[in-house]
């Protein structure tokens, strides 16, 4: 929203920097007229005005197509606060998953690990991953399903395993 406001701010400056410049160059112009110094070498004081005047009307003009650049196409700010937002959930995600591994024995941690990096494991599969026998994996999993960290669902002729948490 920042850069919405300031988009706004330098359009409103450049707008008033620019009005003066024009006032500025239109003056400037009527003195060469009345003068006669449009051929006249010894007006240098207005010529050096104008050529002042059009350096300020390039720098009024980028003030200008910065300020509307950022209030109608500049998408950064969302798009950082999106990826910080993100970075936020998972280290929250994986602090919790730290705090429930610490309080687990070595075979339910490996069976978490597993189903933390495929989710929706098959049984057979994480016995594999898991070096364990089929009886020792059955009982970690009704354990840990037991405390409500996993669910197993019916998956063909086997259970698949999610992480609850």
């Amino acid at each position: 929203m920042e850069n919405k406001k300031l988009g706004i701010v330098l359009i409103a400056i450049s707008l008033i920097v620019g009005g003066f410049f024009i006032y500025f160059i239109n003056l400037l112009s009527k003195q060469a007229l009345e003068t006669g110094c449009l051929n006249n070498s010894g007006c240098f004081a207005i010529e050096r005005g104008l050529s002042i005047s059009h350096a300020a009307i390039g720098v009024f003009s980028f003030m200008l197509a910065l300020g509307f650049y950022l209030l109608f196409f500049n998408k950064t700010e969302k798009a950082i606060l999106k990826k910080l937002e993100d970075e936020k959930n998972k280290k929250i995600e994986d602090s919790k998953l730290e705090y429930i591994l610490k309080a687990l024995d070595p075979y339910e941690k490996k069976v978490i690990i597993a189903a933390k990096e495929q989710e929706g494991i098959t049984q057979n599969t994480l016995r594999l991953r898991t070096d364990m026998s089929k009886a020792k994996l059955s009982y970690v999993l009704q354990e840990l399903e037991r405390r409500g960290i996993i669910k197993r669902i019916p998956k063909g002729k086997t259970l698949a395993v999610y992480l609850k948490i």
